[in-house]
């Protein structure tokens, strides 16, 4: 037995490419030109293969970490003599022409940027290395586009890469030579650019051979590796067992992929024959974000097709044919009870929640209220408490301004701003109308536009950026009737405040019991932001305000 180093074999002109992905771990046998790891630079990414077949013993690379040629990705314990130098160029096993040098490569190109007719420029394929007939499988330009030196025209792919080949002049797009399907070669003319400038230098010069030409990837990769989606464990885009071949999309989509965590073995590609695309990452995003669809992770944790428990872990939820114990009626659920109640799911089982219960003294506030509406009976304008709670509420998150925050990843996001949800109940579900910088308004006003919202929200006529944009919500039932409840927090809010039916109680002033009006609250909030001493204090806080609302201009 003997332990070889595997190096990273002759990648063409470039210097230094990132890891993206790992193939293999210790104690995997592999053959020899199996692919290890998968690499990328700003415009190719290619998969490195084994100079020699055994176990591995030690990976020496990790995500995220720069290789070069001749870098050590790992130790392998190899069954007989020590294999051929790692560092020697694939191509040789395979009997094809080693990659281009830098010099090789600005000779090979001197055709990239040949003058077409009087002002225009011809940009033809540069030395993408030993590629023959590779695909075009997105084209980045069009007629009239003003283009920049460097910047990428398409996107080509071989069987084990794809790679953007760069323009090597600047100027307007004049006519397109290529299209979707194209094999294109070494010196093919792709388009004719309108007052270009800054071509490719003289030939000799170093600089001459393309910041993009692509390593000569055929003769690096090997047979396809199978990936799939990792475990929910693993760091996202590093699988945990093989699965399929890399998914078709360029280089930039890919980096783009990874900085959202998205695996693309996921993502439905919508470009030629399956390629994805920056919106099908989007789309993507968007519909795990919106509860419509879940990643692999989820799917694989979840029980088999037709008897899910919700992707918990649970129990199949239970099949029932209703009809056979007596008469039933099916309806579907309204269109925002589908909305609502899926994002209700997500905050649930999302959130750590933890919920207080205080009672506030609302005696003298209500008295005060009684009256106020009586003064102001002219105005059309009718003071719930619900306005004062409303108003109270913003003293607290002053106080406290964790409850006037939101998660975002590893960061507390704190809002210098104070707008306050209130929970609306609609014939077709609940919704959430956002009343906006509470701070700088008065109780009339609150109250005059709480009753605009929450008519518009009953008539179905609120706007998308009429319930967006919340710091805190409140959700009140006293109309209805209930002691206390649990309020499920509005994420990406921090916090809930919920109101029941305000009663008279008899409580003990020191000498006496005597007859007050006490309102229940019910503060639920994200444990991972609040702690249970803030909550028991921002309730202690309200209901304070509430029982003597003078402290609101304290």
């Amino acid at each position: 037995m003997a332990l070889v180093d595997i190096t990273v074999p002759d990648i063409g002109d470039f210097d230094e490419v990132s890891v993206i992905e790992l193939l293999v771990k210790p104690g995997d046998t592999i053959q020899a030109d199996q692919s290890l790891l998968t690499v990328e630079s700003d415009k190719a990414s290619m998969e490195i293969p084994s100079s020699a077949a055994g176990v591995v013993k030690e990976l020496k690379v990790r995500l995220g970490d720069k290789v070069k040629q001749g870098s050590v990705v790992l130790v392998l314990e190899t069954a007989g003599a020590a294999a051929a130098p790692a560092a020697a160029p694939v191509s040789e096993q395979k009997t094809a022409p080693a990659p281009a040098t830098a010099e090789s490569a600005a000779i090979k190109s001197v055709a990239n940027a040949a003058p077409a007719a009087s002002g225009s420029v011809e940009v033809r394929v540069p030395d993408i290395g030993d590629f023959k007939d590779v695909a075009v499988i997105e084209v980045l330009v069009k007629v009239g586009d003003t283009v920049k030196v460097e910047q990428s025209l398409l996107t080509v792919e071989s069987d084990k890469a794809s790679m953007e080949i760069p323009s090597s002049a600047a100027g307007v797009v004049r006519e397109l030579k290529v299209k979707l399907g194209d094999k294109i070669n070494i010196g093919d003319l792709l388009v004719v650019l309108e007052g270009a400038s800054g071509s490719a230098p003289a030939v000799g010069s170093p600089a001459a051979a393309p910041a993009a030409a692509a390593p000569a990837a055929a003769t690096l990769a090997s047979p396809p590796v199978e990936r799939t989606a990792p475990t929910a464990a693993l760091p996202a885009h590093e699988p945990a067992v093989p699965t399929g071949q890399l998914p078709h999309a360029s280089p930039s989509v890919r980096k783009f992929a990874r900085e959202l965590g998205v695996l693309l073995n996921e993502v439905k590609g919508s470009g030629p024959k399956g390629r994805i695309t920056l919106d099908d990452v989007q789309g993507f995003t968007r519909s795990v974000m919106a509860g419509d669809v879940r990643t692999l992770a989820q799917a694989a944790k979840a029980p088999a097709a037709g008897a899910s428990g919700g992707g918990l872990d649970l129990l199949p939820w239970p099949k029932v044919d209703f009809a056979k114990f007596g008469p039933v009626e099916r309806k579907d659920r309204s269109r925002i009870k589908k909305i609502s109640g899926a994002n209700l799911h997500r905050n649930w089982v999302m959130i750590p929640h933890v919920t207080s219960y205080d009672d506030a003294d609302i005696t003298e506030l209500e008295a005060f209220r009684v009256s106020s509406n009586k003064e102001n009976e002219k105005s059309g304008v009718k003071i719930t408490m619900l306005a004062f709670v409303i108003k109270a509420a913003v003293a607290a998150l002053k106080k406290f301004p964790d409850f006037n925050a939101s998660l975002d990843g590893e960061q507390l996001v704190y809002k210098q701003y104070f707008h306050i949800g209130f929970a609306a109940d609609t014939p077709n579900g609940l919704v959430v109308p956002v009343l906006r910088d509470v701070d700088k308004k008065g109780i009339l006003q609150i109250s005059q536009e709480m009753g605009e919202l929450a008519k518009k929200a009953r008539d179905g006529k609120l706007s998308p950026g009429e319930m967006q944009g919340g710091c805190f919500s409140i959700s009140s039932l006293g109309g209805l009737g209930t002691t206390y409840f649990t309020p499920l927090i509005n994420a990406p809010e921090v916090a809930i405040l919920g109101l029941s039916k305000s009663s008279m109680k008899p409580v003990w002033d020191g000498k006496a019991f005597v007859p007050r009006l006490t309102l229940p609250l019910s503060l639920s909030y994200d444990h991972r932001v609040i702690d249970g001493a803030s909550g028991a204090r921002f309730t202690t806080y309200l209901a304070s305000v509430l029982a003597d609302f003078r402290r609101v201009l304290l």
